[in-house]
């Protein structure tokens, strides 16, 4: 069985649905360090520990943050695994026949929106900007969803999931400070 082509228009709002934007990040950041985080969302991956290093030397500040980047980032398979028993808990048949996340490729789309979702998180948290959406390609993420009919109750659920994951994944003192990327996230799926 061959895979549903996506019409020209659902691939232009993907191509628009950038979450992050580091354009007010001039201020705090030299171009050397916005142009680590820039390359790796243009390549929708996590930041590399050379990435970390080099934003490191550029704003030492950043020690601390840039731990539990590392620690997110090489936990996201089991963090992402949580946030989707989550989902699956929360809402046991949405992966069935007439389910928001069936057929198989729409739940795989979903599981693959919680990694990017915290791909961008550690972007915020790196780079100590809880404000690091962007508007703009959160309409266009808002407009993608209302497309494919994405189940956004369950997206929020995931979303949530991805944060208690997290959390407990870092020290109880950390928790607080690194709470505020998380919500500033689930707020704008809030908002969709």
């Amino acid at each position: 069985m061959s895979k549903p082509q996506l019409s020209e228009k659902v691939r232009e709002l993907i191509r628009k649905a950038r979450i992050v934007s580091f354009a007010a990040w001039c201020d705090t950041h030299p171009a050397e360090a916005i142009g680590r985080f820039q390359a790796a969302d243009d390549e929708g991956r996590y930041l590399t520990d050379e990435d970390l290093q080099q934003i490191w030397q550029g704003v030492p500040s950043t020690t601390t943050h840039l731990t539990v980047v590392q620690q997110l980032r090489d936990r996201v398979s089991d963090i992402v695994g949580e946030a989707k028993s989550e989902i699956l808990n929360t809402f046991p048949n949405i992966t069935q026949p007439g389910g928001g996340l069936y057929p198989p490729e729409r739940s795989d789309a979903c599981w693959r929106d919680l990694w990017n979702f915290l791909r961008c998180i550690t972007y915020g948290i790196a780079g100590q900007h809880t404000d690091y959406t962007s508007a703009e390609g959160m309409h266009y993420l808002q407009l993608l969803y209302q497309e494919l009919r994405v189940p956004l109750d369950a997206m929020i659920v995931g979303l949530e999931g991805v944060k208690t994951a997290s959390l407990k994944r870092v020290e109880l003192q950390q928790q607080p400070l690194l709470a505020p990327y998380f919500d500033h996230l689930i707020e704008q799926l809030n908002n969709f």
